[in-house]
């Protein structure tokens, strides 16, 4: 790792209070420098986390909405020990920062962007997502729902799209990565795309929970994806589920996180009903086909 690259990173930790590391990172996931207090491994852990979570977040541009620029502009994680931002930091290259939950989020994101212009022009622009590199379909208009999609659509995600002004699509996932509902528009192809790539998102957003601050009762809490063209957030949704959502970039956040959180309790009570009832249903059917056979057989 550079040293000049080490010791320009310091500037983060020295003059924003709360702040705790910094490590800058090129897009394959190899450290270009980092602030003092971390192991090597720690930084090479790191890198590849945030390499691969970028990865993830830019293929899911499509989900925060159809326009053609779809440059990704930051990721924020949110622990109940602090907080990790990652930014660009010139052509593959990211700046990725740690910091303590009372930090002062305008200061830091302030340094951070401060430093890399300070990085000079060897540090150009982030590249652009394009559609191509989005990886996925537009969404357009919501389609017509078929049969098939009986219980796939979950009312009360939909009331919350269509009360928020600029919210936009909503998916309720279990950590097998397999979706459990979504809201009117939305495919299950979509769904399924959108809920394997934030099930890697969340594996790869609590691996930096160390270079948040070590704890050992440490909790993730959200990852928020900010676009030129809109938000995702992926939130906890109760035990071994998440609810990713995605608005308008000049949708009001705090009313549809607030909003999310709010139906959360509702979605987990629906999506343990509806398990247990297809648990009950596969059960009934194999005892059917049980005695069925030991009647024929006497």
């Amino acid at each position: 790792m550079s040293a000049d690259l080490s010791w320009m990173l310091e500037d983060i930790v020295h003059n924003v209070p709360h702040a705790r590391h910094a490590v800058l990172l090129s897009a394959d996931g190899l450290p270009r420098g980092a602030t003092e207090g971390l192991a090597e491994k720690e930084v090479r852990t790191i890198s590849a986390a945030m390499a691969g979570m970028q990865s993830l977040s830019r293929a899911t541009a499509h989900f925060a909405g159809p326009e053609e620029d779809r440059q990704w502009n930051q990721t924020i994680i949110e622990f109940s020990h602090g907080w990790s931002f990652l930014i660009g930091a010139g052509q593959g290259s990211y700046l990725a920062a740690a910091a303590a939950p009372d930090v002062d989020m305008q200061q830091i994101s302030f340094r951070m962007h401060r430093l890399v212009a300070r990085l000079g022009n060897n540090l150009t622009s982030p590249p652009r997502v394009s559609a191509e590199d989005a990886g996925g379909r537009r969404l357009g208009a919501p389609r017509q729902q078929g049969s098939g999609d009986t219980g796939f659509v979950l009312d009360a995600l939909d009331r919350v799209i269509s009360e928020v002004k600029g919210a936009r699509h909503a998916v309720l996932l279990g950590s097998d990565g397999l979706p459990r509902g979504a809201t009117t528009g939305m495919s299950r192809d979509l769904a399924d795309t959108i809920s394997a790539a934030m099930t890697g998102i969340h594996a790869y957003s609590r691996v930096t929970s160390r270079f948040a601050g070590a704890t050992e009762d440490a909790q993730w809490r959200q990852t928020v994806i900010e676009f030129q063209h809109g938000w995702i957030f992926l939130m906890t949704a109760g035990p071994d589920a998440f609810l990713a959502a995605a608005a308008e970039h000049d949708c009001d956040i705090e009313e549809f996180t607030t909003r999310l959180h709010e139906v959360v309790p509702r979605l987990t009570a629906s999506a343990t009903a509806t398990t247990t009832m297809t648990a009950t249903a596969k059960a009934t059917a194999s005892t059917s086909a049980t005695q069925g056979k030991g009647t024929g057989h006497a």
